[in-house]
């Protein structure tokens, strides 16, 4: 890749032990997103909570798909108003805080209907805060490394948030939730499920006590000089004159509606995996558990894997590589009678799971315009949740029109499908590097006038 300004960097490279904090952060954030959303207290809040399954799981939809558009609407605000103050970890700080606090809270959500509105609440403010940290926790990574290492630290960083995320839940399950005992020497109450509450305030400490490398040994950007006040103003200002220059940012758009497209295709993989699970091949509950796991293992592992083959053929390419695997192994799943086949196909379909999302990243700290990275990862954010309905409503629809799980779930891979020809529109990070150069050089024009 040709010398970009990207690449340029006051004041020596950050060492490992800096480089390595930063990755960590994916270890501590994944926490969340296992725990909390996904296989310990989402269940918990329908079933115990609400204690109807059909009405918990729409009242679980309703707060999820709020918080996920707040997240959508602001992300690219907030990644704009940093950009002009300059600093990522005050922004970062505030949110991992705003997301531990939230945790600690959904301790005190009984087994009880009575609690469904403060459950809410700090479920929709953790999930702004894990969402919003990561806005600045991506930003941070161009920073860091130079280009040609971009792939691998995305990938490193992606498969230890893979590989935490299941730690946590391992420990949440055996050390938690299955004991039957006193945890840690404290009497708990089963009744009142303190045995499951308890790991939602892990999730709290996980996160915190994971996180704090970053702010210890991670540099940050420094401060532009602009109050808070002025970082706003500034930063909206920044905001509309990309908005009313979009043609520049063509390539990217053109890489975000891609990515739109196939993390829609992701989200219902996860959403609805499970479900294919139990309802096609009978699989109990603890099966469905050991599903998730594998794939989150496998995720992790494939992260970790292709993060080489990123550097390699870089971001674009390991992208089409990725949706390639995910095209052919969810096609297999969806005609394999087996359930040992079943295993294979999913595990695969895992192994290539963390390298697009891996490699999204990276493509996207590589084509981001210096001055509007942060505002370039809101975008990167909001094109991850703004038709996140999509997918799960499509594979309902196509169900119920059809009967047929198979065919509802053959939905996902149109949407990987499609993801991967809109890709092939996308440039390489190479020539979108000399389009930033253009960019930047007229950004600093106007500055001057």
């Amino acid at each position: 890749m040709p010398p970009d300004d990207q690449s340029r960097r006051i004041g020596p490279a950050p060492g490992r032990l800096a480089l390595w904090s930063w990755a960590l952060y994916d270890w501590a954030n994944s926490a969340f997103f296992t725990i909390i959303l996904t296989f310990v207290f989402a269940r918990y809040f329908s079933q115990t909570v609400v204690g109807d399954e059909v009405a918990g799981t729409q009242a679980w939809g309703n707060i999820v798909g709020v918080a996920g558009a707040v997240v959508a609407v602001l992300a690219p605000f907030l990644g704009a108003i940093a950009d002009r103050g300059g600093r990522r970890k005050p922004w970062l700080l505030f949110f991992t805080l705003l997301c531990v606090i939230a945790c600690a809270m959904l301790w005190f959500v009984r087994p009880t209907a009575d609690d469904l509105w403060w459950a809410a609440i700090w479920v929709g403010v953790g999930t702004l805060g894990a969402e919003f940290a990561f806005v600045f926790y991506n930003t941070m990574l161009p920073d860091l490394v130079e280009p040609k290492r971009l792939g691998r630290w995305s990938g490193w960083g992606w498969g230890l948030g893979y590989v935490g995320g299941v730690a946590c839940l391992l420990l949440a399950l055996f050390g938690f939730v299955q004991t039957e005992g006193p945890i840690f020497g404290i009497e708990i109450d089963r009744e009142q499920a303190e045995h499951v509450r308890a790991t939602f305030a892990l999730v709290a400490v996980w996160y915190l006590v994971f996180a704090l490398p970053l702010f210890a040994f991670t540099p940050d950007e420094p401060s532009k000089g602009l109050g808070p006040g002025d970082a706003v103003r500034s930063g909206l200002k920044q905001l509309k004159e990309s908005v009313r220059n979009a043609r520049e940012y063509g390539d990217i758009l053109k890489f975000l509606v891609a990515r739109m497209i196939y993390t829609d295709g992701l989200a219902t993989v996860f959403a609805f995996g499970g479900v294919y699970a139990a309802g096609t091949f009978d699989m109990s509950q603890t099966g469905v558990l050991r599903f998730g796991i594998a794939i989150n293992v496998a995720a992790g592992l494939g992260a970790l894997a292709l993060s080489w083959v990123d550097d390699w053929i870089g971001g674009r390419n390991t992208i089409l590589l990725s949706l390639t695997g995910l095209i052919a192994s969810a096609s297999a799943i969806l005609v394999v009678e087996d359930v040992v086949w079943f295993w294979v196909f999913a595990v695969i379909i895992g192994i290539f799971v963390g390298p697009l999302q891996a490699a999204s990243r990276s493509h996207m700290a590589r084509v981001a315009p210096e001055h509007l990275r942060s505002q370039m990862f809101g975008l990167f954010t909001f094109s991850g949740k703004a038709t996140a309905f999509a997918g799960p409503l499509l594979v309902g629809a196509v169900t119920a029109a059809t009967a047929s799980q198979r065919w509802g779930m053959s939905t996902i891979v149109v949407f990987f499908a499609v993801g991967f020809a809109l890709m092939l529109t996308v440039p390489t990070a190479d020539a979108a590097g000399r389009g930033n150069r253009r960019i930047r050089d007229r950004a600093r024009n106007e500055s001057a006038k």
